[in-house]
């Protein structure tokens, strides 16, 4: 095993039906969807959404001629393609830390609800950096470790870590919460531009989401976003990488091969069957649909 951040893999995990579908999570999913909304572009080339899982999201992006889902978890892809399809849509299983792109490829790219299982954070927003376009779009959610709830607690001396310190907290196993200067720094250092912070899921609450409709729930969580005030547990950034006005586009080809690269070497790839080569003889697989990056084949 090679020495390298920690990697969170869903594999054939339960995750859909234990966080999603019933949960009492419908709340949190329409007001995430309404803010994506409000962030995306009118019209983009292509996409890619990072630690895409089973697809929750990925139809929102309907504007993109082509949207590309990762995703370190083979299985959550597989159930993603046989959900959607493949036409405008690529699936690919890699780790996030090395993703097989080449640089400049996408004009836009989302994580949402991903961030929090990075150690490495920097490392991993320097791959996103690397393969958007100049004038990109990047709309990020990470974990707000200040939000109300947090600071309550710490008040009350429930909590054994401080809200208010700027360093990330990991309060399970690769599951990490940031303070908003922190990832505002983040971001910054490497070349984007802020052009709007939306705090979402203000209403977090077991009881408020059992006894109140959702409708009512995300009309009051519209109404508080529009404070930007910082406090929430869950933080929207939408970001802008380089200078817009260059004319520096993504590759307008649909076809994978054009902006695959080999994750180890970065060269180009050829296709041979269920099989993808790179030039310094690694082969990678294609299963059921999925380029998968992850290990080389033997």
């Amino acid at each position: 095993m090679t020495d390298g951040p920690r990697i969170c893999d869903y594999g054939d995990s339960t995750y859909r039906e234990d966080f999603w579908e019933g949960q009492g999570r419908d709340y949190e999913d329409v007001v995430e969807r309404r803010v994506l909304a409000q962030l995306l572009p009118a019209r983009g080339q292509r996409l890619l959404e990072v630690g895409a899982g089973f697809g929750r999201i990925s139809r929102e992006y309907s504007m993109y001629d082509q949207v590309v889902l990762l995703d370190y978890s083979l299985e959550q892809l597989i159930y993603a393609r046989q959900q959607m399809g493949d036409e405008g849509f690529t699936y690919v299983a890699a780790d996030a830390y090395r993703m097989p792109f080449c640089d400049g490829a996408f004009d836009c790219a989302t994580m949402i609800r991903v961030i929090h299982h990075f150690e490495d954070v920097s490392a991993a927003l320097a791959q996103v950096s690397a393969c958007l376009c100049n004038g990109g779009n990047f709309i990020l959610e990470y974990a707000n470790k200040r939000h109300l709830k947090s600071m309550l607690r710490y008040l009350l001396g429930r909590n054994d870590w401080n809200p208010y310190s700027p360093e990330p907290v990991e309060f399970v196993d690769l599951n990490f919460n940031f303070h908003p200067d922190y990832m505002q720094a983040e971001v910054t250092h490497l070349g984007f531009d802020i052009l709007r912070v939306v705090p979402v899921s203000w209403l977090r609450l077991g009881l408020l989401k059992r006894t109140l409709p959702v409708s009512l729930l995300s009309g009051i969580d519209a109404m508080l976003q529009r404070t930007g005030w910082r406090l929430s547990p869950s933080i929207f950034l939408s970001l802008q990488l380089g200078d817009a006005s260059y004319d520096n586009a993504a590759p307008e080809s649909r076809n994978p091969l054009d902006i695959l690269r080999c994750p180890r070497s970065a060269t180009a790839l050829r296709r041979d069957g269920d099989e993808l080569l790179s030039a310094d003889g690694l082969r990678w697989g294609l299963v059921d649909g999925v380029y998968d990056f992850r290990h080389p084949l033997s």
